[in-house]
């Protein structure tokens, strides 16, 4: 006798029948086992109504940026959106900020804050196998981040060009030395486990934790680097005038250079979270999520999507570019570069749509959807009636894919994946802004709000 929810050889028989019934399965089935089937699913319609051409754009930087075999997407749009009024300013052709030089620092200080997490939960009494600790333990040292995060970065070390701190193998293939990471990690917080459960002073507790970081540092330092105390920069301006400027520290560089033009304390964040237990004008925060022992809290502003689309559009047509965070894979039609609710005719193939048949909040509340990847938004174009309809978007991924690496993205895909933007505090309405005076509501760790942008 079969147990109950069994799939027995009848159930299965009766599958095969009804696949076979239909003669169009075994056409998809032709096409999509030699082919990619999402590829096969691109809508021919919706490629040949969509164009790289907006009524709106803000003055685009080069070179194209490539973050490569690496998380660091949430640097690169940083940096990207930094440099246009940096370019402007000193009349350069192109530029590029650093990415490895903060995430060296993110790296060892990403260390630093797990490590003081692992002792904050041990002293709270949460056990390792709790859902708390698991989490922390499951990817202690991953490559992304959020907007406070970089905040935390700039304000701390500042920012140096990438000629006086270039890329190494590990900054653009990055799985190696996390591993390496990963590893210590674990077996550090067994020990500092291990010094609290045995009563051990802070004193201690903290020496330990210093030691730790001297492992970290020096692994973290063969792979990457390890960026100097001070950095001479030389370069060409349009008009192939040498210009010199150091030696300096990266931190009074970005203070006396970059900070003029572009103060990310001027920045705020605001996202969009429409899950019912979440209400729109409230603050929020995640447990256990920074980089920076002793930074900024990274903060949540949730308003609806409508206020996010409105201040993006507001902020181009200011000639300011907007940093965001999306999810990124469904309905991306990655080799033309669009993003479009059409973009992909799932059901036509598989007679089901595969990815759009929850809510954006059952989305969230089921696992489905996150902010996973960080952009910037460059252009927009508006309708007759000033509705927003498209929007461009510059990602980090070089020049391959898209119109030399720049996306098209509608409307509506942005209120259904759009998450997160990051816009000038000039733009905001005060009512707004005064949800940064709330004292925020902490969210469990786990939180899909608290995914980290790769």
């Amino acid at each position: 006798m079969a147990a109950p929810g069994e799939l027995t050889p009848e159930i299965l028989s009766d599958f095969r029948k009804k696949f076979h019934q239909e003669e169009k399965n075994l056409l998809a089935q032709n096409v999509c086992t030699k082919n990619d089937p999402l590829e096969c699913c691109m809508s021919r319609s919706n490629f040949e109504e969509t164009n790289h051409v907006f009524q709106y754009k803000v003055m685009e930087a080069k070179p194209m940026t490539n973050q490569k075999n690496s998380g660091r997407c949430w640097i690169f749009a940083t940096l990207n959106v930094i440099r246009i009024p940096f370019i402007k300013h000193f009349n350069l052709e192109e530029f590029e900020f650093s990415q490895p030089y903060l995430f060296f620092w993110d790296k060892i200080e990403r260390c630093n804050y797990f490590l003081h997490n692992i002792v904050k939960t041990a002293k709270q009494g949460e056990k390792v196998e709790d859902r708390l600790v698991s989490f922390l333990l499951h990817d202690p040292t991953c490559d992304g981040g959020q907007w406070d995060m970089i905040c935390n970065l700039i304000n701390r070390y500042g920012l140096v060009p990438k000629a006086c701190f270039p890329e190494s193998w590990t900054t653009e293939s990055t799985s190696r030395m996390n591993s390496l990471l990963t590893s210590k990690l674990r077996e550090f917080s067994r020990e500092l486990r291990s010094l609290v459960d045995d009563g051990a002073s802070n004193e201690a507790i903290e020496k330990r934790i210093i030691e730790q970081m001297t492992v970290v540092y020096r692994i973290v330092g063969i792979c990457v680097g390890i960026p100097s105390e001070t950095i001479t920069w030389e370069y060409y301006d349009k008009a192939k005038n040498h210009k010199s400027i150091g030696p300096i520290t990266g931190l009074d560089f970005y203070k006396n250079h970059v900070k003029p033009y572009f103060n990310v304390d001027d920045k705020v964040c605001l996202v969009t979270d429409p899950r019912p237990t979440h209400p729109f004008g409230h603050l929020y925060t995640v447990d256990c999520l920074g980089n920076v022992v002793g930074g900024r809290q990274t903060l949540y502003n949730n308003q609806p999507a409508e206020v996010l689309l409105e201040l993006t559009a507001k902020s181009i047509h200011q000639q300011e570019a907007v940093w965001f965070g999306c999810e990124v894979v469904k309905r991306f039609a990655s080799k033309p570069g669009f993003f479009s609710l059409k973009a992909h005719d799932i059901m036509s193939m598989f007679g089901v749509d595969a990815q759009l048949g929850l809510s954006k909040a059952d989305r969230l509340i089921y696992g489905e959807s996150s902010m996973t990847h960080a952009m910037v938004f460059t252009g927009v174009s508006l309708d007759n009636k000033g509705k927003v309809t498209k929007l461009r978007v510059e990602n980090s991924w070089g020049e391959e894919r898209g119109d030399k690496g720049y996306n098209v993205m509608t409307a509506e895909w942005f209120n259904e994946f759009v998450f997160e933007i990051v816009v000038d505090k000039k733009f905001v309405p005060p009512e707004v802004l005064a949800v940064f005076e709330q004292e925020p509501r902490v969210l469990p760790a786990w939180d899909p709000m608290g995914t980290l942008a790769q």
